[in-house]
């Protein structure tokens, strides 16, 4: 890999989300929406600030890894990919500058998401709000990088989003939202105790839940970092410079 090439990618990629108003309507502008949802659906009750916690980590990781699968796999399918392989670009530098690209807007989404959540929407957390930053940061990068490997094995946008229910959705419902993890079925207890959505959620409801989260964060946050590496290396691994 080569730091230059990285951030150049980089950089040529938040060009392009810049010029794509619709995307950047998606990432920003559709979580908020979400949550303002959820507020009014809840309004006056006690379960917004139960799973308002755990939805806006959610959310960001859905949009991100549908649109960051997407965008993959237009760059295969046009044939830039195959031109920029042509370079001294490598598979590696191309998905780390794709992973730094949406993980800086990861951050930007996370913040202002999670800002206007807690003080619009009056979501009731115990921790300080940059703890559940961090998470919901954590969180959107997450979906950047599973979303980079997965648009490996699509062939048209089509297919990338149909990747999205099949990949997430089963997470959805064993990651502890719906039923407590320790009250699944043994064999669905396991499953879920490797899937990296189960994490975010228990990062999650570690900042809802206590006003020193630090020490109930190290594990979930350290099993999320090994999800990112690893899907970031199996990224590189599977990366083919088009579709046929």
């Amino acid at each position: 890999m080569n730091p230059r090439l990285t951030l150049a990618t980089a950089a040529r990629v938040l060009r392009q989300v810049g010029r794509d108003h619709r995307t950047l309507a998606l990432l920003i502008v559709m979580p908020i929406v979400l949550m303002g949802l959820l507020a009014w659906i809840y309004v006056d009750g006690p379960l917004f600030d139960r799973i308002g916690p755990v939805l806006v980590t959610i959310f960001p990781f859905v949009i991100m890894f549908v649109v960051t699968s997407v965008a993959t796999l237009r760059e295969r399918t046009s044939g830039t990919l195959e031109r920029l392989l042509t370079t001294p670009l490598g598979k590696g530098d191309l998905v780390v500058g794709y992973a730094l690209a949406f993980g800086l807007l990861a951050v930007v989404q996370g913040a202002i998401v999670t800002a206007i959540t807690v003080w619009l929407f009056g979501l009731d957390i115990a921790g300080a709000l940059a703890w559940l930053v961090l998470v919901v940061v954590a969180s959107g990068v997450l979906g950047t990088v599973l979303g980079l490997f997965a648009s490996a094995f699509a062939s048209t946008e089509f297919q990338a989003v149909q990747l999205m229910p099949a990949t997430v959705l089963p997470q959805f419902l064993l990651c502890g939202l719906l039923v407590p993890r320790d009250q699944l079925p043994r064999a669905l207890e396991l499953v879920s105790d490797v899937l990296p959505l189960s994490y975010v959620v228990d990062a999650a409801n570690a900042v809802a839940s206590s006003a020193e989260p630090a020490g109930d964060l190290g594990l979930p946050l350290l099993v999320i970092a090994i999800w990112i590496a690893v899907a970031l290396a199996l990224g590189s691994l599977t990366l083919r410079r088009r579709t046929p």
